[in-house]
């Protein structure tokens, strides 16, 4: 080998040193790109469920506002929210088939589940996000 005026090797390759540099920022980067990812994902469908409960209130007291019963009111709010899971959606109805001019009142509650494990994450920087996610929207309208 030969070495040069200010004092380096000439024909070496410098990149010898550094043939698994890439594979370890590779492996370093990918955990974070993943997390990042599915926290997009999740957060749009727990946008889409949030928006499906704040529906299907609407329609379950528009539906009791033309002087539907309880369980055709549940019936339409389910149906509504067909997109979700049916065993975590919570509906209570007040005051069906009330007198005229009384307001019938949806309650719907749904526990979404978070797919990543954000609370974790979270909890490392002192916060935290509960898992399952309570969404909960009431409607109320005025029976006919």
């Amino acid at each position: 080998m030969d070495i040069d005026v200010t004092g380096k090797l000439i024909g070496r390759n410098r990149r010898n040193g550094e043939k698994g540099q890439n594979l370890v920022e590779f492996a370093m980067v990918v955990p974070i790109f993943l997390i990042l990812v599915f926290a997009i994902v999740d957060f749009g469908m727990g946008f889409h469920a949030w928006i499906t409960v704040t529906n299907a209130a609407r329609e379950g007291a528009r539906v009791g506002a033309v002087g539907a019963d309880s369980a055709t009111i549940e019936a339409r709010v389910v149906d509504t929210a067909s997109s979700l899971a049916a065993a975590d959606l919570n509906v209570t109805v007040v005051n069906a088939q009330g007198a005229a001019g009384e307001a019938v009142s949806v309650d719907v509650q749904y526990d979404y589940d978070l797919i990543t494990p954000l609370s974790g994450l979270l909890g490392i920087f002192g916060g935290g996000l509960g898992s399952p996610i309570t969404f909960h929207s009431e409607a109320e309208m005025r029976i006919e």
